[in-house]
């Protein structure tokens, strides 16, 4: 018997109560998520409770004597872009029992971490509220996921990140047992310390290690609206209200603390009026200065997306019947009927959404319109849209399906997300993109661009036939050079997407060997056998990362 079925067997003594499949075709199927990357697990399971959580973390660790790289990786949706979803162990999809709405009320909703957000919103909405952190793969993404990685998406230019939603974790730690996560006062904080268990020395070490360095840690911040890199050690302990929250850590932390077991978010009454400006360019000149003129004027949220994406979108519009239905789609074909005057004239470089949302109508109108006037100077084609659910639905849904389209429909070429989630301060953007084309160009890639323009969040995704060792051979200097430009602004390596194994490697340019190293020590305090999700963030190694590209797409 090998090593791992002898872990399935220890599993069915302890009373497992969920699937365990270690066939051939299940195990092909979770060796890749939405990343480049590819690594065949030995083993895949569905727990079905909490229980089941702590008889995993239990049983890796009785088994790590004789399995000494037998790890636990988290997967949910499987939309991860950076390779945080697989691993070459055991993997552990929550989506197949683990994704109950347990409860929602005006202002809070609690799930596991398995729930689709689609689902989700479904359960908010009735009660008038939203969680407003998912990202453009909202059809596709679960809770679970969108905390690992600290989603964001469209509204987070005026709602932030998921990491601000979150109220309570119950998580299983490394010791097996099931812990609950919230916001601590000093008091409270000092009874945790006091405690003499594995939960107790946690709270002990993870204390003494950000006070010790609370400085560091502060400053070690990225300036930038979003950040899903390293740990966010700098939102854990604030010494001026002596909060000490737990939380903040795991969020974004990409399975690599512990299992998440079960979500309690805060949620938003959305305002009640909303409206988008379309705006049309022909050319990218001047989109430096256009971002700095929309965001002085705090849209609810400002999107984009390029000339590939749509000219893809068009080629293959009956794609879309997948997500919106036949409905859906006769009326996504009507309501883009009226641009396609616009497209005649030339197919536009870029495709701008600007959302603006108020209290009534009238106002969103006004705003709206002075954009509108604030934008002659660039020469745009555009069109006002009173109601951005109804009229700009169009452009949404290409936005929002973008990376999808790219992934499934391009034959040729497959999607490399590798460069794919930078976020530079705006500020900065007029000196900033010229430069990032240049190194585009230099490479000769061909690579599409949406994101969110307000946060100075780009999605630059390259069409590579990844195959070949050649356009292999693109990925680490490119990759170097963009890193390092975004650096130079002060800007951050991932917005939305998180380390995994493509920026894992690359932790250290962007904070320092010391921030990296309270990184590790880290990870050492919540796991210090390195059980969870092994290969990511401060375990990262970037040869390991490219020896396991995909070889097939």
């Amino acid at each position: 018997m090998s090593g791992i079925e002898k872990f399935e067997q220890l599993l069915k003594n302890r009373d497992f109560e969920g699937d365990i499949d270690a066939s051939e075709q299940t195990r092909q199927f979770y060796s890749h998520d939405a990343s480049l990357f590819e690594l065949l697990p030995e083993l895949v399971v569905f727990p079905k409770n909490t229980k089941d959580l702590q008889r995993l973390v239990v049983s890796a660790h009785l088994m790590r004597h004789e399995l000494p790289n037998l790890s636990l990786t988290a997967r949910s949706g499987g939309t991860c872009m950076s390779g945080g979803a697989i691993n070459d162990s055991v993997i552990i999809d929550f989506t197949r029992y683990m994704n109950k709405i347990e409860d929602v009320q005006d202002f809070s909703a609690r799930a596991q971490p398995g729930v689709f957000y689609h689902d989700f919103e479904k359960a908010t909405l009735a009660k008038g509220a939203l969680l407003p952190t998912f990202p453009a793969s909202r059809d596709l993404a679960t809770v679970g996921g969108m905390v690992a990685n600290n989603a964001g998406g469209e509204k987070s230019l005026e709602y932030g990140k998921t990491e601000d939603y979150v109220d309570k974790l119950n998580v299983v730690l490394s010791d097996g047992q099931t812990y609950e996560l919230k916001g601590l006062n000093k008091q409270e904080l000092e009874a945790k310390k006091a405690q003499d268990n594995f939960e107790g020395q946690v709270y002990k070490q993870l204390f003494d290690l950000l006070d010790n360095n609370y400085d560091k840690v502060k400053a070690a911040k990225p300036q930038v609206t979003k950040n899903s890199t390293g740990y966010n050690l700098w939102d854990v302990w604030n010494r001026e209200d002596g909060v000490f929250d737990l939380t903040k850590v795991f969020s974004g932390s990409q399975g690599t603390l512990g299992l998440i077991a079960d979500i309690e978010f805060r949620l938003v009454h959305d305002k009640p009026h909303s409206g988008v400006l379309v705006c049309f360019m022909k050319n990218l000149n001047g989109l430096g200065e256009l971002i700095n003129v929309v965001t002085t004027r705090k849209p609810a949220s400002f999107e984009a997306f390029d000339n590939h994406t749509l000219i893809t979108a068009i080629k293959y519009f009956p794609y879309f019947r997948k997500t919106i239905g036949w409905g859906g789609l006769i009326k996504l074909g009507f309501q883009l009927l009226p641009d396609a005057f616009l497209l005649f004239r030339g197919i536009p470089k870029m495709v701008l959404l600007i959302e603006f949302t108020g209290g009534a109508q009238d106002e969103v109108s006004q705003k709206i319109h002075d954009m509108k006037l604030a934008l002659k100077p660039f020469k745009l084609e555009a069109t006002e849209e009173d109601d951005s659910e109804a009229k700009a639905f169009k452009f949404r849904i290409l936005r929002r399906e973008s990376f999808n389209l790219l992934r499934k429909k391009v034959k040729d070429k497959h999607t490399a997300p590798f460069i794919d989630d930078f976020v530079v301060p705006p500020a900065h953007l007029v000196e900033f993109l010229p430069k990032l084309q240049a190194i585009i160009k230099k490479y000769s890639l061909l690579a599409t661009i949406a994101g969110h323009m307000g946060d100075g969040n780009f999605h630059v995704i390259p069409l590579m036939s990844i195959e070949d060792p050649k356009e292999r051979a693109k990925l680490a200097p490119c990759m170097k050079e963009v890193n390092e430009l975004v650096l130079s602004y002060g800007g951050s390596i991932s917005g939305e997407h998180n380390d995994g194994l493509i920026r894992g490697p690359w932790l250290q340019q962007m904070y320092g060997k010391e921030v990296v190293d309270l990184f590790r020590q880290t990870k050492k305090i919540f796991d210090p056998e390195n059980i969870f999700n092994p290969h990511k963030k401060t375990d990262a190694d970037w040869d390991f990362s490219m020896s396991h590209i995909r070889q097939r797409f």
